[in-house]
């Protein structure tokens, strides 16, 4: 007789993890396969079939019917991997029982899975030696006896789903549904008025659907919407107010506090933000997002230190402001913001090799913001932070290029007006004669067309 079929749904070859605490930088998921997860699949069982070892498979029908008629499916969740999200939302929906998600006990999901059957798993090892492999194994083998008879989410939500729905469930669902498009439609209509009138007819949504019982979703669009539209310190505040008044459930989600954060520095109030940006970091780890945050704020603090002449305080803070933008930068380098505010606090600070570390992170901005072009991001600071990194770099020929694109899409496109005294600061700080000079001509020429 036949044993019964698992279907795996996994990345395959090595794979780097961008794991932002406890974890490897880069798995062996051949290792993971061969080492552990194929020896548990035949302990419990069952026949091993992983979907890269099936040339077949790659195509997309057939990687369905596999994904239908398995016994079992287990999926590895560890990285971020489009790919395998999609294929468990198809064994969600197609079968009822008999999916299992899989992921390092260190790694972060895409969204929030851990209602959904995740077993945990230890790995130190990207190779996945024998110890790692025998953790592994140890860790899985019983909880997905387990929870392999566990209710797909799809199945468990929508009663008698897929040939039984019950209408009147159906109906009440596309009422709340079309309630929600109307509020969508609200949000859209507020962004369609002139600058000076979004924040007025925001706080005015804000006080109608920010009130319990509320959905997180409809708080998270009101609370983008708010910070979309600020201007004043006073609108930050109302922000900081606004969430400190949820409901805990809905004010502790991470979006939040980190907008929570961002508000209380708009406000005027850094010191309350890095406290609250310090225990986000230490609770959920860091993000690009709240490592920029964090890095603007010690900024702040710096500059007022230097003013008010402590030289000693003003060191430190920047010394801090440029560690959470170096953490930033490092987590995606492609995420140009940490990095893009580097250069400037390396030659601000001057330590012994910040002028060279200046000058690569530079050239790295330059290549995020220029994938970033190339890739359509819609990033209103896009273009200005990539002219500001040419500048930066001392990248000249690249300097004059983008300023005939200046000229050609308007300086208001590239925020020069806001930006021009930052490019003249990098024009200072120059060290070679030849370039200064030259980046001084480029600025003349977008001074102009600014004018």
């Amino acid at each position: 007789m036949p044993k019964p079929l698992c279907f795996m749904i996994m990345p395959y070859g090595k794979k780097p993890t961008q794991a932002e605490k406890g974890g490897v930088t880069e798995i062996d998921f051949n290792a993971l396969w061969d080492n552990a997860f194929s020896k548990v699949i035949a302990d419990l069982g069952y026949e091993p079939v992983r979907a890269d070892q099936d040339t077949g498979a790659l195509i997309v029908t057939q990687m369905i019917e596999r994904i239908y008629f398995a016994d079992l499916v287990l999926a590895d969740m560890t990285i971020p991997n489009g790919n395998v999200y999609y294929e468990v939302g198809v064994r969600h929906a197609a079968q009822k029982r008999g999916c299992v998600l899989l992921a390092a006990d260190w790694s972060k999901r895409l969204f929030d899975v851990a209602q959904l059957r995740t077993v945990a798993y230890p790995l130190n090892d990207g190779a996945v030696g024998p110890e790692a492999a025998a953790a592994i194994i140890a860790a899985i083998k019983q909880p997905i006896q387990a929870l392999a008879q566990g209710v797909s989410p799809v199945h468990d939500a929508i009663k008698g789903y897929p040939d039984d729905v019950d209408e009147a469930t159906a109906s009440t669902m596309k009422g709340r549904m079309m309630e929600m498009a109307a509020f969508q439609a609200e949000i859209r209509a507020v962004r369609a008025l002139p600058p000076g009138q979004r924040m007025t007819r925001a706080k005015q949504l804000a006080e109608t659907y920010l009130k319990p019982p509320m959905m997180a979703v409809t708080a998270i669009a009101i609370l983008r919407l708010l910070k979309d539209c600020a201007d004043t310190s006073d609108d930050w505040n109302w922000i900081s107010d606004a969430i400190a008044a949820l409901p805990s459930d809905v004010g502790e989600i991470e979006e939040l506090q980190e907008l929570s954060a961002f508000a209380l520095g708009n406000a005027g109030k850094p010191v309350e933000a890095i406290g609250k940006l310090e225990s986000l970091i230490a609770t959920f780890g860091p993000s690009p997002e709240r490592c920029g945050i964090l890095g603007g704020r010690y900024k702040r603090l710096s500059s007022a230190a230097a003013d008010a002449n402590d030289p000693a305080e003003a060191s430190r803070l920047l010394s801090e402001s440029i560690k959470a933008y170096e953490t930033g930068m490092q987590l995606d380098l492609n995420e140009y913001y940490c990095a893009s505010n580097l250069p400037r606090l390396y030659r601000k600070r001057n330590r012994k090799g910040d002028g060279e570390r200046a000058t690569m992170v530079s050239q790295l901005v330059v290549a995020a913001c220029d994938r970033a072009m190339k890739r359509g991001t819609g990033d209103e600071w896009l273009r200005p932070t990539l002219l500001g990194a040419a500048f930066d770099a001392g990248d000249c020929d690249k300097a004059e290029d983008l300023a005939e694109q200046v000229e050609d899409e308007g300086s208001a496109r590239w925020k020069l007006k806001s930006t021009v005294a930052d490019l003249a600061a990098a024009v200072a700080l120059a060290t070679d004669a030849a370039c200064r000079d030259q980046l001084t001509a480029v600025l003349e020429r977008l001074k102009r067309a600014a004018a």
